[in-house]
């Protein structure tokens, strides 16, 4: 059954969105997931209420709407987390109508999201890290991307970028300073430090590279062999190769390198503020992830020395 929305409420949709982009920073894959969880949840008003759905149905929503919309949800198999992120959503959306229509959004504001356990990341050992950098090159056909995808590996730990991050580097950044700019989610900068063993990896590579990446400042840095820029998807496939070879688990991806930097280097003493900041996390809340991770190793380590009778 398909539902019509008002014009006035798809222009409202479209409105808001775009204030997520301008104001706030929200990246594409962000405003992609927020515009269907938005839509399913008028689309459902429509259908619940019957008839099309306009700014009228959003200023009404009840208290039992919203419990049938959460009914509904769990009835087609949507999980407890992607339930959550719809409701953040649907309130972000409706507090933003009510500002400029005048509402009380009371009872959509109030339903409670369903708790969920978060997934704790998964870090490597710091010797299982190493590893993985040193012979992730091993599978590579040619010495250029042997060292190529030891260069990007050694970014992802040894400065806790995103795999994306790293790709979207450019030949300007080489040779690399001791401080990198990085823009993150939400075009959002940050400084990160950039240790000697990072620098060496990626000049190794620009010294092998056939391409000349330095001459071209705003062409990828990382290249593939047709010179275009790197899919993320042959890291991904490298380490794949190269966590098989070492017997490491599954979850040893290129976005455990990020984890395990930021693991590590709790348990180094580092402290969760700066940490957030090396990271780019815009809330507290997620690097505090890694103070879980940390408890769950010592509690380990704890059980080992300490065998229960």
């Amino acid at each position: 059954m398909n539902i019509a929305f008002s014009p006035a409420l798809r222009d409202a949709l479209t409105k808001w969105l775009d204030h997520l982009v301008a104001l706030d920073g929200a990246s594409a894959h962000t405003i992609k997931a927020y515009r269907a969880d938005t839509t399913a949840f008028l689309t459902f008003l429509g259908q619940h209420l019957g008839g099309s759905t306009g700014i009228g149905q959003i200023t009404g929503v009840t208290q039992s709407d919203m419990r049938a919309f959460m009914a509904h949800e769990r009835g087609r198999g949507t999980g407890a987390r992607s339930l959550a992120r719809t409701l953040s959503a649907v309130k972000g959306f409706a507090r933003w109508l009510a500002e400029r229509e005048g509402f009380e959004p009371t009872a959509i504001l109030a339903a409670r999201s369903p708790k969920f356990r978060r997934k704790l990341p998964r870090p490597l050992s710091e010797e299982a890290a190493r590893n993985l950098i040193r012979n992730v090159g091993d599978f590579a056909r040619e010495d250029w991307v042997a060292a190529r995808d030891m260069a990007v590996v050694t970014l992802l730990y040894g400065c806790g970028l995103r795999i994306s991050e790293a790709l979207g580097l450019t030949g300007a950044s080489s040779p690399l300073p001791e401080v990198l700019r990085i823009k993150g989610k939400g075009d959002k900068e940050r400084l990160v430090p950039v240790l000697p063993a990072a620098r060496n990896a990626v000049a190794d590579y620009v010294a092998l590279c056939p391409f000349s990446v330095e001459d071209e400042p705003a062409a990828a840095l990382f290249r593939g062999v047709r010179g275009g820029p790197l899919n993320p998807r042959l890291i991904s496939r490298a380490m794949e190769l190269t966590r098989t070879g070492l017997g490491l688990p599954a979850t040893a991806t290129p976005h455990a390198m990020r984890h395990s930097f930021a693991t590590h280097l709790l348990a180094a003493g580092g402290d969760l503020r700066s940490i957030q900041e090396l990271l780019g996390h815009a809330s507290l809340s997620t690097t505090q992830g890694y103070t879980a991770v940390d408890t769950v190793r010592l509690m380990e380590i704890y059980d080992r020395a300490h065998p229960r009778a």
